[in-house]
């Protein structure tokens, strides 16, 4: 079956996370073999395409996605119930790639998408994970008992990081990774979250020799490379990433300084 192919999937299961975000669950055989980080395009019918990353992945069970209500295609989204259907292509683009070594996983708000099942994929290869995870209240930490579960290895670490100090660490993602490379060493380090977390996570990384696989958030019309809506660099997020490396965000002079809006025009962050 070819992955583009758009399929028509039935909500099986939702998952309120929080006021403003749910979890679609679905059984799909594509979406069931997908690599952590890869991501689908959902069709909401009469509403917009658009991509989500992949939060759930279990060749015996459910794929799903989870989802943040703040635009016209996610509030309507929001609006399906059990039973009811979606379309979705995919998986598509390039996702996390296990390693060796200690690891840690920075994730921002619905940046715990895609590194929740990345979490789960590396227990199994037995290594030895610090994972942060950030918001702005204790309201918006997100899939914390998914990652609290593979993490649960005596070697591994979660740590809950909140803006305003209502659960966890008082701060944020990206000064507590700091506070951890002062002290401990790390091989490599998997992030997502908005544009501005990963470019300071990107520079610490640097900093301190560590590598880097990065997925990238980026809005996306076509999903195979030829709109250029995602671009960056001399990327384009839907087919040569969203997972990208350290070497290749090198050459990423806008991450974290501008975006895209829905016409491919740079915008200012």
């Amino acid at each position: 079956m070819d992955v583009n192919g758009r399929r028509i999937v039935k909500v099986e299961e939702v998952r309120l996370e929080n006021p403003w975000v749910k979890t679609f669950l679905f059984h799909d055989n594509l979406c069931a073999k997908a690599s952590p980080g890869q991501f689908i395009m959902v069709w909401v019918l009469g509403v917009d395409e658009i991509p989500m990353s992949l939060s759930n992945i279990a060749e015996s069970g459910y794929s799903g996605i989870t989802v943040a209500g703040v635009g016209d295609a996610t509030k309507a989204l929001h609006e399906r119930n059990i039973g009811d259907r979606v379309g979705i292509r995919g998986p598509l683009g390039r996702g996390f790639t296990p390693v060796s070594g200690r690891v840690a996983l920075v994730a921002g708000g619905t940046g715990v998408a895609p590194l929740a099942p990345l979490a789960e994929e590396l227990r199994k290869h037995g290594l030895d994970q610090t994972f942060i995870l950030g918001a702005k209240t204790w309201k918006e930490l997100l899939l914390m008992d998914r990652v609290e579960r593979a993490l649960s290895d005596q070697r591994s670490k979660f740590l809950a990081v909140t803006e305003d100090g209502s659960y966890g660490l008082k701060g944020d993602a990206v000064t507590v990774l700091h506070n951890l490379l002062k002290k401990e060493k790390f091989d490599t380090v998997y992030t997502c979250g908005c544009g501005a977390m990963v470019a300071k996570v990107f520079k610490l990384a640097v900093k301190y020799g560590l590598r880097v696989q990065a997925s990238l958030e980026a809005y996306m019309k076509c999903a195979i490379g030829l709109c250029g809506s995602c671009c960056i660099g001399p990327y384009r997020v839907c087919v040569d990433g969203p997972v990208f490396s350290e070497k290749e965000l090198m050459e990423m002079p806008e991450l974290g300084v501008y975006s895209r809006d829905a016409s491919g025009a740079k915008v200012k962050m």
